[in-house]
């Protein structure tokens, strides 16, 4: 046989044959385009969350290097930047060890030497003026301006107080410019210039080591690598390859971290998070599938006879395939690019949605979603797969069909079963002519699967809409505020809301107390003491065989960290008893205390962070002082009583970090304990005449005087509430009235190819008696089936899906209560039987324009 080059002529026919189906091409390229809607929306809200996640945690760790060798010297510096693995590596060099201005002293101080990538990974770039130059100019941001009582104005002097290499010294500089300070991080950063590094040379040696605290001179050297995954390997290979030791015993060892805000850091592919990332996948697919397939399956039928004919003249199975792929993905082409242009622009406007929706407390937040070429890939090649697996199917049956079958071929008929009585020929229509009804029904029985289909695609947005319907009344809104307030007002620096609180330089301070205290309404309120992460932080004995999740590791004295806070009475008679009683005058007199016990996210105790029993002993240790390093403070022993135990609440009464010691003693003790006690919250309530007065004092004072303390209320807990519920709605009635509208599409689809492929068949009714208003009817009944059969099938499967996957679901979140209701479906079938009595009358129309007997003549 001569082998024929017939790509040309196959290409020809195809796209002939495109061009004749333009409402099909229509919906097609609807129906494609809405599948990589939902595919693009999906990956950018994913994308923009993480990149969001992501940023808000690198202003909390100061930067968005991805690792840091620390504390190295010149020469460790010079060996490591040119690893093969390293993009980006900073040089910032510690020009102190530490700044004591006064004003400095709530909020450490920290003199560097930065060059230009180190300035940038460090989010120093300055707002306002130019980056120091001349031996005297300094930059820093402008809290730290705000501290020092300097003018915010280039050219301002300014004198540091500095500690270098344990000698006070004094160092005039004239202010450079700045940048905007960041409320989440409590560091006062300040950045000198290469000449000053370079004049003080001599002093800036490297000292800092085992039994030395002395930073003046270090370098840490932050890393940016080609991305984010596996950060401690590349830091290990960076150190090792280099010639260095991770080993803290060894002479050559060099210390580093991985930066924890990267999402890659902690990520792992649990089984709860692949199958949430798989169902939503298959949803869209499943969705997409539903009506392409259909689509393509109808255009099939419709065009059976021009499949047949090119049998008749010699096209292969597998040329016809290659035409039906072709058109397929001209089809895809269009759809597609359309899709992912208004997915992105979907997902760009639900992100900030989404974000605000859990940073209700930082004024600071901002959202941006950066344009990710891995989401338009992502969404095209799913969508691609999702056309490709729906158009295979209808592929296969044009490629099989005989040419003598696909001439003779009816909608709805089956040669290989002709003869029985499962069929519904004209005999059997006619018998029905009568009835309306019956020959309506008949007719969806013809094409079974396609019927089937269009019924599935319609219930599956009804059922989706009722799950999230069903979803959002389930918040409770008492468990929730439960859990994050027992208060009307809750104050505390910006470090406490993100779970950075650490002592007495993040305070809040008295004066504003003081102030709260005067707003008219006050009623009653109380500090919260701790000093978590400063010199004067508290260590306990370890109980022995006591030991829980948490794992850990006992400090070189052999005891353990512990969390001890210090309650004024309003707050102390908040605590939640677990176990024993409160006797607030005895705790007072100094020999008791409460034991804290952390709960689950349902206020259930751990029974494995019950320590000790009512009765026993507690030793708790300190190093008291006024000295920021502990070791220059008096050590101090202290032995108490348990007399109760209490609730651990994270986000009331607690630093927020899960500890596995903590204690709760009133303030009057508390303050005994420590030198600089910080007072980590305050707590108030007003009365309600008071709430909005005082929701606007906070607000202004929080913003203008005291910018880096934050408050959170029951009024934007309620807010963080709602826009939580507003969320799920919006993404959720998203989602739905897409796939909704992919399943009228569907219905659209399935009934004007209906009609067009019955044409001669209504001419032939016509003709022998049957009204155009009968056949109307005939149509009608017909949409009013499709809708009938997806509002049992919803009502059905939404009842079913409630009562157990819902209801399970619902259960396992602690904010939520199941509630089983059908408002949503029984709202929804009512427009869907709109829907399914106006199209099939539209469509009518667009099979009417001929005659009678050119109809009857056209297909014979």
């Amino acid at each position: 046989m001569f082998k024929v080059n017939s790509k040309k002529a196959v290409h020809r026919i195809a796209d002939k044959s495109f061009l004749a189906n333009r409402t099909r091409n229509v919906i097609a390229v609807l129906a494609i385009a809405l599948t990589s809607v939902l595919f693009t929306a999906v990956f950018t809200i994913g994308s923009g969350m993480v990149e969001n996640f992501q940023r808000q945690m690198m202003r909390q760790a100061g930067g968005d290097g991805m690792g840091v060798l620390k504390y190295i010297t010149d020469e460790e510096y010079e060996r490591m930047r040119g690893h093969e693995l390293i993009e980006e590596i900073s040089y910032n060099r510690i020009l102190c060890d530490s700044v004591e201005n006064e004003g400095l002293l709530k909020r450490r101080g920290e003199l560097y030497y930065m060059d230009d990538t180190g300035i940038k990974l460090g989010f120093c770039e300055p707002v306002e003026g130019h980056k120091p130059e001349a031996e005297n100019e300094i930059m820093m941001d402008t809290r730290t301006i705000q501290l020092l009582g300097i003018e915010r104005k280039v050219g301002t002097p300014v004198t540091l107080e500095l500690v270098v290499h344990g000698k006070a010294v004094s160092r005039d500089f004239v202010l450079s410019g700045w940048w905007e300070s960041d409320p989440v991080f409590n560091v006062s950063i300040l950045v000198a210039s290469r000449a000053y590094m370079d004049a003080h040379i001599e002093e800036l040696y490297k000292s800092y080591g085992k039994d030395n605290w002395e930073m003046t001179g270090a370098i840490n050297s932050y890393i940016m690598f080609g991305n984010s995954w596996g950060l401690e390997e590349k830091m290990e290979r960076i150190i090792t390859e280099s010639g260095f030791s991770q080993d803290e015993g060894a002479d050559n060892f060099v210390d580093s971290n991985v930066n924890w805000s990267y999402i890659s850091t902690n990520f792992k592919m649990d089984p709860v998070t692949v199958t949430g990332v798989f169902s939503v996948l298959l949803l869209i697919v499943l969705t997409g599938y539903l009506i392409i397939y259909n689509i393509f399956q109808i255009s099939v039928v419709k065009d059976i006879r021009f499949y047949g004919l090119l049998k008749t003249i010699g096209t292969t199975g597998k040329q016809i395939r290659r035409i039906i792929r072709r058109q397929a993905l001209v089809l895809a082409c269009i759809g597609i690019p359309i899709g992912l242009v208004a997915g992105y622009a979907v997902g760009c406007r639900l992100v900030p949605v989404i974000m605000a929706s859990v940073a209700v407390w930082d004024k600071n937040f901002m959202v941006s979603v950066t344009v990710n070429p891995l989401i338009f890939i992502g969404s095209a090649v799913f969508s691609l797969f999702t056309v490709a697996i729906s158009t295979a199917k209808p592929g296969k049956i044009a490629a099989k069909v005989s040419p003598v079958d696909a001439v003779r071929y009816t909608e709805g008929t089956d040669r290989s079963k002709a003869g029985g009585k499962k069929g519904f020929g004209k005999a059997r229509i006619f018998s029905f002519r009568s009835k309306i009804c019956s020959m309506a029904a008949a007719n969806l029985g013809r094409d079974k699967k396609r019927t089937v289909l269009v019924v599935l695609s319609m219930t599956l947005s009804m059922v989706l809409f009722h799950s999230v319907y069903t979803f959002s009344i389930g918040f409770d809104m008492d468990k929730f505020l439960s859990k994050y307030i027992k208060t009307d007002f809750l104050v505390a620096h910006a470090s406490y809301f993100g779970y950075q609180y650490s002592g007495s330089d993040t305070s809040v301070p008295e004066h504003m107390i003081e102030e709260i205290v005067s707003q008219e309404g006050f009623e009653e309120g109380g500090r919260m003491y701790a000093n978590i992460r400063d010199a004067e932080f508290f260590t306990a004995d370890e109980v022995k065989g006591s030991r829980n999740f948490l794992e850990e590791t006992a400090l070189p004295d052999g005891t353990m960290p512990c969390a001890v806070y210090g309650l004024d009475d309003f707050p102390l008679k908040k605590l939640e008893v677990i176990e024993g009683e409160i006797d607030i005058e005895k705790l007072k007199s100094g020999k008791y205390i409460l034991e804290g016990i952390i709960c689950d996210d349902y206020d259930n105790p751990y029974l494995e962070f019950f320590h000790y029993s009512i009765g026993d002993k507690a030793i708790l240790h300190n190093y008291r002082g006024t000295s920021d390093v502990r070791s220059q403070n008096k050590p101090a022993d202290y032995e108490f009583e348990i007399m109760a135990k209490v609730k651990v609440e994270t986000y009331t009464n607690s630093c927020g970090i899960a500890y596995n010691y903590n204690f709760y003693l009133p303030a009057e003790v508390y303050q005994g304990m420590t030198d600089r006690p910080g007072i980590m919250n305050y707590v108030c309530n007003v009365d309600a005449k008071g709430e909005e007065g005082m929701e606007s004092f906070l607000k202004n004072y929080t913003e203008n005087e005291e910018p880096v303390i934050s408050y959170t209320s029951k009024g934007t807990r309620i807010k963080e509430f709602e826009g939580l519920k507003n969320m799920v709605l919006l993404i959720g009635g998203a989602l739905s009235f897409i796939i909704g509208l992919i399943g009228i599409l569907n219905f659209i689809n399935s009934m004007l190819t209906s009609m067009i492929t019955r044409g001669r068949e209504f001419a032939v009714l016509q003709s022998i008696g049957m009204t155009g208003v009968q056949l109307r009817r005939m149509l009608i009944m017909e949409g009013i089936f499709y809708t009938a059969f997806a509002g049992i099938g919803s009502l059905v499967l939404g009842t079913v899906m409630s009562l157990t996957v819902l209801r399970q679901m619902l259960s396992a979140l602690w904010f939520f209560g199941y509630r089983f209701t059908l408002f949503p479906l029984l709202c929804m079938i009512p427009i869907l039987l709109a829907v399914g009595i106006c199209v099939p009358g539209i469509m009518l129309k667009s099979v009417e324009g001929q005659s009678i007997v050119e109809r009857i003549r056209m297909d014979a």
